[in-house]
C-alpha cells in the first residue's frame, strides 16, 4: 500500500471478528487451544500493522458471553491462559507505551474472568488510560444483545417524564460509549454473518468485509487487501 493510499483511505475504526481458530487447529490435527494460540500470535502482527498504517482505533472480539460456558472446560481454561499471557506481554512490552496506545476491555470480563487475569487486565487499563494516539479495544465476555438491553434499562431509569429518548442518550449508556462508529468490520473464517448483535448500534453504517481465510491465516497482506477494498467502495450514506 502506497503512502498516498495509507493517508487518504485508511478507516479510523476497524473491528475484527477473528473466526476460524478452532477449524484451523482441527485441519492440522491440533487441540482447539493451539488454534487460539496461533490466533493470538496473528493478533500481535495485525496490531503492529494497523499502527504502522495509522489506524487510530482497532477492536477485536475476543469472546462472547457464551464462549467460556459452552466450550469444553480444558479449552476454556486454555483460552483464559492465552488472554493472561497476551495482556502480560502488553503490560511489559515497550510498543504500547512508545506508541501511546490506550487499552480498553469491553464486556462482562470482570464478572466472568478469574482474579489473576482480571488484575492483569486492570493494570493494562490503568497504565494506558492517559494515552490518546491509538486505541486497542478487546471485547471480552461480550454480547451486543446484552449491551443494548443494559443500555435501555439505564435510559429507562434515568429518563425524566416527558423527555424523548435521543441517539446521544442511547450512545452514552452503551458499553462502547467511548468508541467512535465502526468504519470497517472484518470477519474471517469464511462464514459471512454477524453474531449476538455484535456492536449493533455502532455498526449502523459500517462497511463489511468477509474473508475466507481462517484467522491465523489472515496475515498483514490479507489485512491490507481488506483495507484496499474498503478504500475502493463509495460510501453514500443514503444520498
Amino acid at each position: 500500500m502506497s503512502q498516498t493510499e495509507e493517508k487518504d483511505f485508511i478507516p479510523r475504526h476497524v473491528v475484527i471478528i477473528p473466526d476460524g481458530n478452532r477449524r484451523f487447529a482441527s485441519e492440522r490435527g491440533w487441540e482447539p487451544w493451539e488454534g487460539h494460540e496461533a490466533g493470538a500470535k496473528n493478533t500481535e502482527k495485525i496490531v503492529k500493522e494497523a499502527r504502522r498504517l495509522g489506524i487510530r482505533e482497532l477492536s477485536f472480539w475476543g469472546s462472547s458471553l457464551e464462549n467460556l460456558s459452552k466450550r469444553p472446560f480444558a479449552e476454556s481454561q486454555a483460552l483464559l491462559r492465552i488472554y493472561e499471557t497476551y495482556f502480560k506481554k502488553i503490560l511489559t512490552g515497550e510498543d504500547i507505551h512508545k506508541d501511546q496506545v490506550r487499552i480498553r476491555c469491553i464486556g462482562r470480563w470482570e464478572e466472568q474472568f478469574p482474579e489473576s487475569l482480571k488484575k492483569t487486565i486492570a493494570e493494562c487499563l490503568q497504565v494506558t488510560k492517559g494515552y490518546d494516539k491509538f486505541s486497542l479495544n478487546f471485547f471480552l465476555a461480550y454480547s451486543g444483545d446484552d449491551e443494548m438491553r443494559e443500555a435501555f434499562e439505564k435510559v429507562a431509569m434515568r429518563l425524566e417524564p416527558g423527555k424523548k429518548v435521543t441517539n446521544e442518550m442511547i450512545k452514552q449508556n452503551l458499553m462502547t460509549r467511548e468508541l467512535p462508529p465502526v468504519d470497517l468490520l472484518i470477519r474471517t473464517g469464511g462464514e459471512p454473518h454477524l453474531s449476538a448483535g455484535f456492536m449493533m448500534w455502532d455498526i449502523a453504517n459500517t462497511q463489511l468485509y468477509f474473508s475466507e481465510k481462517y484467522y491465523p491465516d489472515f496475515d498483514e497482506k490479507a489485512f491490507e487487501e481488506a483495507l484496499l477494498e474498503y478504500a475502493a467502495r463509495g460510501r453514500r450514506f443514503g444520498k
